[in-house]
C-alpha cells in the first residue's frame, strides 16, 4: 500500500525532517550488510545501458555501500567519479578521495546544480530516497547534475518492508516502528514531475532471518532509525529494549526453522534526463485566434 496516491512534491508524508537529518549527521564507520547487497544487484544493471558512463556521482557512499563503490569503479574503469555527501569529508576519506580533487564540496543537502563542475552521465543512489523528508527536491539535484541522455540508478525501501516489526509493533499497542514507505508506481510517478524521462522500476522482496532478537535489532540499527514523526516522542527508559526484545521473540514472525525473519522490500529505478527543450523565437497563431484577440479586447 502506498504513502498517497500522488506524493507530496514538498515532503514524504510521516517523516520527521529533523529526526532524518540526526540519522544522516551520525559518524558511520561502514556500509549496511543490506545495503551492500541491494548494491550488488545493481551493479547488474549497468549491462542494460548501451554505453558505459564515462563520468558518474556516488551519492553517500558510505551508506550506500563502500564495497559496491569500488566495485563500481572496477566496473568502469575508464570513467571519471566523485561523492557527494552531506558529509563531504567523511565521504571522501572512506573512499580515499583527495578533497581538492572534488568536484563537489558542499556541506548542506539541498546543494545547487552549480556546486558540481561538469554534468556526468551517472547519478548512483542507493537505499537514500526512504529516509529523506523531500524526495522530490533531491530527485531534481540529481537530474541537474546529469547530463542530457545522462541516467540516474536508484533504491530504495518499498511499503512490505519491515512488515513483521510492524505486527509485533501493533500487537504490542505501540506507535509504528518506521514511517510508511511509497511504492514502485508512486517513485515513477515522482521521477517525471522531476523531470526524468522513461522511468522504468521493478521491485523485490528479501527475507532476512536471525538467530536472536539481538541480532535482528543489530540489523536494524545498522540501516537506520526510526523516522516516523508519530513515534513514541520521549525517551525511552531502560526496561524498553528488554520489552522490546520479549515482544520480539514472544511475536515475531519465524521461518520453518524457528529464526526470526524480516522482510524487505528493495524497490529498484532507472530513469533518463532528456534535453532540454528549446524555447521557439517564433509563435504561430491562426487567424481566427487573431480575430479572437482582438474581438476580445474590443470588448
Amino acid at each position: 500500500m502506498s504513502v498517497e496516491s500522488t506524493p507530496s512534491p514538498e515532503r514524504l508524508p510521516g517523516i520527521d525532517p529533523a529526526a532524518s537529518d540526526r540519522w544522516q549527521r551520525l559518524p558511520h564507520e561502514r556500509s549496511p550488510w543490506l545495503h551492500e547487497e541491494v548494491a550488488s544487484r545493481m551493479l547488474e544493471r549497468l549491462q542494460w545501458f548501451r554505453q558505459p558512463p564515462q563520468s558518474w556521482v556516488h551519492w553517500e557512499p558510505i551508506l550506500g555501500g563502500l564495497q559496491a563503490h569500488a566495485k563500481l569503479r572496477a566496473a568502469l574503469p575508464h570513467a571519471r567519479w566523485r561523492v557527494a555527501s552531506t558529509q563531504m569529508a567523511r565521504a571522501q576519506a572512506a573512499t580515499r578521495e583527495p578533497a581538492p580533487r572534488s568536484w563537489l564540496t558542499w556541506r548542506r543537502p539541498e546543494a545547487r546544480a552549480e556546486d558540481i563542475a561538469a554534468p556526468v552521465q551517472l547519478v548512483w543512489a542507493n537505499m537514500a530516497l526512504h529516509g529523506h523528508p523531500s524526495p522530490h527536491r533531491l530527485l531534481s539535484q540529481w537530474r541537474d547534475w546529469l547530463a542530457p541522455e545522462g541516467f540516474l540508478l536508484m533504491s530504495c525501501l518499498g511499503p512490505d518492508s519491515l512488515g513483521e516489526l510492524r505486527a509485533v509493533y501493533r500487537a504490542m499497542g505501540w506507535p509504528a516502528p518506521a514511517h510508511e514507505f511509497m511504492d514502485m508506481h508512486d517513485w515513477g510517478d515522482l521521477l517525471v514531475r522531476a523531470g526524468f524521462a522513461e522511468p522504468v522500476m521493478d521491485m523485490e522482496r528479501l527475507t532476512l532471518t536471525y538467530g536472536s532478537a539481538e541480532a535482528l535489532l543489530a540489523e536494524l540499527r545498522e540501516i537506520g532509525r526510526n523516522l516516523a514523526s508519530q513515534r513514541f516522542g520521549a525517551l525511552r527508559g531502560r526496561g524498553w529494549r528488554a520489552r522490546l526484545i520479549d515482544a520480539l521473540e514472544a511475536h515475531g514472525a519465524r521461518d520453518a526453522s524457528g529464526r526470526l525473519q524480516l522482510t524487505f522490500e528493495i524497490v529498484y529505478g532507472h530513469a533518463v534526463r532528456v534535453a532540454d527543450r528549446p524555447r521557439s523565437s517564433e509563435t504561430s497563431l491562426s487567424l481566427d485566434d487573431v480575430r479572437a484577440q482582438l474581438r476580445a479586447r474590443r470588448g
